[in-house]
């Protein structure tokens, strides 16, 4: 633990930091080593919101893996077919299934850790987990609505962290944020160029 502004701060939690700002600028890029990067931050992370009794945020970064490495393959595969920087935007028949899968899944989730854990926040939790979960697939596909969702969760978790003491993982979201919109600004331009 090192003491920052005033408030002690894992070592988990810095390079979990740093590797979550690294995979998410790599992913605005569309750099394929964005999915490594992300496969350590959500390890350490893990181990982080466990202890903190955020379990579905912590569930959340188990589903993150298998998202990332499925993202690695799809990702992979697309270079050998010359198809890497194909972005493109979602049906509106898509959004309203992902839309109705995160709310049944926010609902069960929330319910399944209010009454059979101590979980803190546990709809909260869910709803983020829910939509962060939805955005990763979209990262997988090239969906460009992907940073309009993690502009949602992130605003929320920005709150969610702060309340649970979690000043740099707080931080951390906000500079999510920032990136969030620089990635939808700079998939937006990509997919006009496409055109």
């Amino acid at each position: 633990m090192i003491e920052l502004f005033g408030q002690q701060i894992s070592y988990v939690e810095i390079i979990g930091t740093i590797f979550g700002i690294v995979g998410v600028w790599l992913t605005i890029k569309r750099n394929i080593f964005c999915f490594p990067a992300g496969i350590v931050n959500v390890a350490l992370y893990a181990y982080l919101f466990i202890q903190s009794k955020l379990y579905a945020d912590a569930l959340l970064q188990v589903f993150y893996v298998v998202l990332l490495i499925y993202g690695w393959i799809k990702w992979l595969k697309k270079n050998k077919e010359d198809e890497s920087t194909e972005v493109t935007k979602s049906s509106s028949s898509l959004l309203l299934m992902l839309s109705l899968i995160g709310i049944v899944f926010t609902i069960l989730l929330g319910t399944f850790f209010k009454h059979y854990t101590d979980a803190s926040l546990p709809y909260i939790d869910s709803l983020t987990t829910s939509i962060s979960l939805v955005a990763q697939w979209m990262i997988a596909k090239k969906k460009i609505e992907n940073w309009l969702l993690w502009i949602v969760a992130d605003v929320i978790y920005v709150g969610m962290y702060i309340y649970k003491h979690l000043y740099l993982t707080s931080a951390l979201y906000f500079i999510f944020i920032i990136l969030a919109v620089m990635g939808y600004v700079e998939w937006k331009k990509s997919l006009a160029d496409e055109k």
